[in-house]
């Protein structure tokens, strides 16, 4: 073979070798499949990576806790509703990587092995994807407002900010029936109630979103969460929807200041 040959295709075979280096190192972006396992269990979630995601860096992180609809072991659900709903409309307004644990079909969040489950997905995510602890951030609408409030409540100072949407913290007794677990550390619907988890939830940073007519949380649990925060001292901010029902996540998650306001919060 002619020496000027045997230069050329060495000369190809480095390029194709620089070249497949270059793909392999590409990191895959978008909604990825992801298992944990816990105590004997595993747990399939989701964690959504921006277009523009890099391990050069650290990211914000969002914590999102779907619905009582998208319960189930399909690891796939929950990304259809809410947060990772508002992300498939428009990628580029969601710059932070998503963690979205789903919720067993015979669990309700608040529950403490589910809280632990949620939370670690959170910290395999962070670790795995670059997550910056100062900007870590807490969202759930319906159920998953219902364990915004608690986790939240349970751990003061972990995240950056909260986004409850739909949610309350005072259990009704048809739930507490079918999760009698939950009557051990339920809420009465009363001020001392409403005082004691914005006392607990301190100066964290919080959005709540309801729509007026929703008759599956009475809008009247974050009206009075909302006056408590602010009673408390806390940095609350309040948007009520008139005449939308329980679907109020559809307009939460799609205003235009979500993100911005959310990303501007931060740890010391």
């Amino acid at each position: 073979m002619p020496s000027r040959v045997l230069v050329g295709l060495s000369v190809f075979m480095v390029w194709l070798a620089l070249a497949s280096g270059s793909f392999a190192r590409t990191p895959q972006t978008g909604f990825l499949d992801r298992t944990l396992s816990l105590h004997g269990t595993n747990y399939r979630y989701q964690v959504y990576l921006p277009d523009n995601w890099t391990r050069n860096q650290k990211w914000p992180i969002i914590l999102f806790l779907h619905g009582y609809g998208e319960r189930g072991s399909d690891g796939l659900l929950q990304t259809d509703v809410g947060l990772p709903h508002a992300i498939r409309l428009n990628r580029s307004h969601f710059p932070a990587v998503v963690v979205i644990p789903q919720c067993p079909m015979d669990r309700w969040w608040t529950q403490q092995q589910m809280e632990e489950m949620a939370l670690a997905t959170l910290t395999a995510a962070t670790k795995d994807f670059k997550g910056d602890p100062k900007h870590t951030y807490l969202t759930g609408l319906s159920m998953g407002g219902f364990g915004t409030w608690d986790i939240a409540s349970r751990y003061p100072g972990k995240f950056a900010a909260i986004v409850p949407v739909c949610g309350a913290i005072v259990l009704d007794a048809d739930l507490l029936k079918r999760f009698p677990d939950l009557a051990r550390d339920a809420y009465p619907d009363e001020p001392s109630s409403y005082a004691t988890v914005a006392k607990k939830i301190g100066k964290t940073p919080v959005w709540i979103f309801h729509g007026g007519a929703d008759d599956t949380v009475p809008v009247e649990n974050s009206r009075k969460m909302n006056e408590a925060l602010k009673a408390a001292g806390g940095d609350v901010k309040y948007t009520e929807y008139p005449g939308v029902g329980h679907n109020s996540w559809d307009k939460a998650y799609t205003e235009p200041d979500f993100m911005p306001w959310l990303l501007s919060k931060s740890l010391p």
